[in-house]
């Protein structure tokens, strides 16, 4: 089955935590980042009137359209698949396309030094390729609730041996 074919049979998507303050954090942050970037370019050309109404209300819709997609960042459960919702765009597929659920230790090179950053969860799909989730121990949802990370990747195997067994 597509996936687009997926969305319309199954609407009952649920993520299996609950997401941390840290998200809001984020998106204190952005508007903050967004006002500090509306005034520079207000200052830099001189707008005044209209351009300034249009500049505040363009830095508005993209805060509120950002706020959402964070909102929604995650890995959603259902009965036929898993779905992940990026910041930028979302994946949905069958239990039986994915081969393993698997936690992966993440490291950057930077330099010599290699730069730990903590597990994350993968998705390793039949047709070979990886699907990177936003499940990540140290991240704005796990990072201070260790124990919700390990639950969340029992949750996600379990569903999967699940549906395939």
């Amino acid at each position: 089955m597509a996936p687009a074919i997926l969305q319309t049979v199954e609407s009952n998507w649920t993520r299996p935590y609950r997401p941390g303050i840290g998200r809001w954090l984020v998106i204190v942050w952005e508007a903050a980042a967004l006002a500090l970037f509306a005034w520079a370019t207000i200052r830099q050309f001189d707008l005044t009137g209209h351009h300034v109404t249009l500049v505040g209300c363009t830095m508005a819709a993209l805060w509120v359209v950002g706020a959402h997609r964070i909102l929604q960042m995650g890995a959603y459960v259902g009965v036929t698949g898993l779905r992940i919702h990026g910041l930028l765009r979302s994946r949905t597929m069958h239990w039986r396309e994915v081969a393993h659920v698997r936690l992966h230790k993440a490291t950057h090179r930077v330099g010599p030094w290699e730069i730990e950053s903590g597990m994350t969860v993968l998705i390793d799909r039949h047709d070979g390729s990886t699907i990177n989730t936003e499940l990540w121990a140290q991240g704005v949802d796990f990072h201070s609730r260790p124990g919700v990370f390990r639950a969340v990747y029992h949750e996600l195997r379990t569903r999967h041996q699940k549906a395939t067994s």
